[in-house]
């Protein structure tokens, strides 16, 4: 019949041709592509590329889709020198500690933190070996003070009583002073060993032990 198309012929690839009219998949590509909404579109007021402005105007953008581009770039530029800081940190700590075990002292270990020592209020910690039980106590705002916790008589633990400023051993009624960890009353006549103490941020560190006769 006249006009008919032979369905044997191959298709036409154009998309306007009658023998394609119909058949699915014929439309352009780009027809259900999304349309970018205007706000999200960055115009120089020059009207020139993004890549062909001035550094300036590129750190200081003038529509909300380049400034959350400049927040999320300066939020990743953050993040990796935090990481950074924090890797030349841990690392300066692992090579002090390679050191001080050369030379047979004890690691700088962190011990708590000042966020989670409340004024007039003490911690248990283990230094410099989990088996070694000391006291790490905040009197008052500033001051914080670190002693073994076994009595110098013999070796009960001590009770910290902050607010008379002194440390109790429940078994013979002896008594340490807290500034000092010198004995007060009763049986002991050695001080307390002090554990040497360093903030960093908010951080505490246990940096060695002094052991003390007088």
């Amino acid at each position: 019949m006249p006009g008919e198309i032979d369905p044997r012929a191959p298709l036409d690839p154009r998309i306007d041709t009658p023998g394609r009219e119909g058949l699915t998949g014929t439309a352009p590509a780009n027809l259900y592509t999304p349309v970018v909404e205007s706000e999200q579109i960055t115009i120089g007021p020059d009207w020139r590329p993004l890549e062909e402005q001035p550094a300036w105007r590129q750190d200081f953008p003038i529509d909300s889709p380049q400034d959350h581009y400049v927040a999320r770039r300066d939020f990743m530029k953050f993040m990796v020198l935090t990481s950074f800081a924090f890797v030349v940190g841990q690392s300066w700590l692992a090579a002090q500690n390679w050191m001080r075990r050369r030379l047979g002292q004890p690691e700088i270990t962190k011990i708590g933190s000042m966020s989670q020592l409340p004024v007039g209020r003490a911690l248990m910690f283990a230094y410099p070996g989990e088996h070694d039980n000391c006291l790490l106590m905040r009197p008052e705002p500033g001051v914080l003070v670190a002693y073994g916790q076994q009595c110098t008589h013999l070796s009960c633990a001590v009770v910290p009583r902050l607010e008379e400023g002194r440390l109790q051993c429940p078994c013979h009624n002896g008594s340490f002073d807290l500034a000092s960890g010198r004995p007060l009353s009763g049986p002991p006549r050695r001080p307390l060993p002090r554990v040497l103490l360093e903030v960093r941020g908010d951080d505490i560190y246990a940096t060695g032990v002094e052991l003390r006769t007088v």
